[in-house]
């Protein structure tokens, strides 16, 4: 199976910045993607960026323009750097990852990170 670990998540003031990280460990055989979905209060957890193995991104419309998601496959580590943040931006953002794993056997599945509070004020 397949832990993955958030941190970079806090209260930042509108317009601010912030960079979340998520490291992905356990029994690895290959990573087809990772990425971020957020969830805010009384709401869907919604995509927000996602990176392949290949390097191909795709992100929310509400994000284009303001966030990167970014990886380092040596760490098995997607970062995602928020800028110009909006109020709308608070939520949990949760990591995200669909890999090949040993589960008893080699399985491809999704797994989810505990989720980083993102609370942007004003």
């Amino acid at each position: 199976q397949v832990q993955l670990v958030e941190s970079g998540g806090g209260l930042v003031q509108s317009g601010g910045s912030l960079r979340l990280s998520c490291a992905a460990s356990g029994s690895i055989f290959s990573i087809n993607a990772m990425g971020w979905y957020q969830q805010a209060p009384g709401k869907q957890r919604e995509l927000v960026a996602v990176i392949t193995s290949g390097g191909s991104t795709n992100y929310a419309e509400s994000v284009k323009g303001r966030f990167t998601i970014s990886r380092d496959n040596a760490k098995n580590t997607v970062y995602l750097q928020m800028n110009s943040l909006k109020p709308d931006d608070t939520a949990v953002y949760y990591c995200y990852c669909n890999a090949k794993a040993w589960i008893g056997t080699l399985l491809t599945h999704d797994y989810w990170g505990q989720g980083t509070p993102v609370t942007v004020s004003s």
